[in-house]
């Protein structure tokens, strides 16, 4: 009966064994550059606050201004409102104050200001070399760089979509390429362990490239499994909802476009022919009020995003992050009453349940902030190994294609000839 196992087994493992092999060839080229941009992309912030560090780090000279003495000042000479602010606690860190004039769209400009005298130091529409080149990582990461071509590739779909389309096609392959390398890797090394966890330096270059693939691939499978797994999210809307509900965090979308282009009807006709009253202007309001409020309710050490209402009857939005080496990712969020600044709604990340937290920390579990800067460099050596696997696993299959004759099959055919 045995034999018979050992033969049912074989023949599972060539099936996956052929998966693996053409998911990893198919995908290769993509999951190359996907990886890549992605191992440097992880490093995002930090490479920008190096390359341009005169918007992000200051001189201390003094005190502080507040909050609201460099929100006034940014107002004054940029003859704007302020709408949202990121406040960090580090002494030698620029403030970001985000403006958004009359007809801007998007989230508007984000301005970078020196908190000692209230001078700007930049802002984002201002384009570095640091900020070109992490943007062209991005683009490759998500889109292949397709959205920078300006022709459409298919009349079909945008290039931007073709890209993210491709993308994800690849990151599906990547994640079977992981799932079947589980398979064959553990039955085949789990009487021979210590060998499969360690890389034999002194044999021939093929045998060290064999061990690199399985190796590093193993010490890093967990979270080979958590980047691919989550990768796709931003691929397919499929994929992002089937995340959603599985992890709890699915709301239904909303109606789009309200009445506009509806059916008439009595009701609905009417509804869209009375006149709206004018909505009030929002009150001024005390950053510094709203930073107290939040650190009473919040009390830890971390930065505070605050987003500032626009109309009366918009609240105060307020995310804390924590700061530190193993800080958890998932910031804290309250909503403020912006008359009396009074809580009406708090949404803290500890107090969801597991599966919320995991279905909301999508983001920080696919680029590795999930704890940190501890975290993160895992994600970073993992991504760099990843990088290499479709380069090391080619060789193995190709180095298996090109397979020599044996020594004894060389002596025989010298035999048969000389006869």
């Amino acid at each position: 009966m045995q034999p018979k196992k050992s033969t049912a087994w074989k023949s599972i493992r060539n099936i996956f064994d052929q998966i693996h092999l053409y998911a990893g060839l198919i995908s290769g080229l993509v999951v190359i550059a996907v990886c890549l941009s992605g191992t440097i992309y992880v490093y995002n912030t930090e490479i920008r606050e190096l390359m341009d560090s005169e918007l992000y780090f200051v001189e201390r000279a003094g005190e502080r201004m507040s909050a609201d003495e460099l929100k006034d000042a940014l107002e004054k000479r940029e003859m704007s409102n302020v709408v949202a602010v990121m406040w960090n606690e580090e002494s030698d860190r620029s403030v970001q104050l985000t403006l958004k004039k009359a007809g801007e769209e998007g989230r508007g400009t984000t301005y970078y200001v020196n908190p000692y005298s209230a001078e700007i130091l930049g802002n984002t529409s201002d384009k570095t070399k640091t900020s070109e080149f992490m943007g062209y990582m991005f683009s490759l990461h998500r889109w292949l760089l397709l959205d920078r071509i300006e022709e459409p590739i298919l009349e079909s779909m945008g290039n931007r979509d073709l890209g993210r389309f491709i993308n994800g096609v690849a990151t599906l392959l990547f994640l079977l390429g992981v799932i079947t390398g589980m398979v064959i890797w553990f039955p085949n090394k789990v009487k021979s362990w210590k060998q499969g966890l360690k890389i034999k330096w002194s044999a021939n270059w093929k045998r060290v490239n064999h061990d690199l693939h399985n190796t590093l691939a193993f010490y890093s499978l967990l979270i080979l499994f958590v980047m691919a797994a989550t990768g796709p999210f931003w691929s397919y809307e499929w994929y992002r909802e089937g995340w959603q509900k599985t992890w709890d965090t699915y709301q239904e979308p909303g109606p789009r476009g309200g009445n506009r282009g509806g059916n008439g009807g009595g009701p609905n006709r009417e509804a869209r022919t009375e006149a709206k009253p004018e909505e009030s202007a929002a009150a001024v309001l005390s950053l510094e009020e709203i930073f107290e409020k939040t650190n009473a309710e919040l009390p830890y050490t971390g930065n505070i995003r605050v987003s500032l209402p626009t109309k009366a009857s918009d609240p105060v939005s307020v995310s804390k992050y924590r700061t530190g080496f193993f800080a958890r990712a998932g910031a804290d969020q309250l909503t403020l009453s912006s008359t009396d600044l009074s809580v009406t709604e708090a949404k803290l990340f500890s107090d969801l349940p597991f599966r919320q937290q995991v279905g909301r920390s999508v983001k920080s579990l696919h680029v590795g902030d999930i704890f940190g800067q501890f975290s993160k460099f895992l994600w970073f050596v993992a991504c760099l190994i990843a990088t290499s696997l479709p380069i090391t696993g080619t060789l193995i299959w190709w180095n298996k294609r090109k397979k020599k004759p044996t020594k004894k099959k060389t002596e025989v055919r010298k035999v048969a000839e000389m006869a």
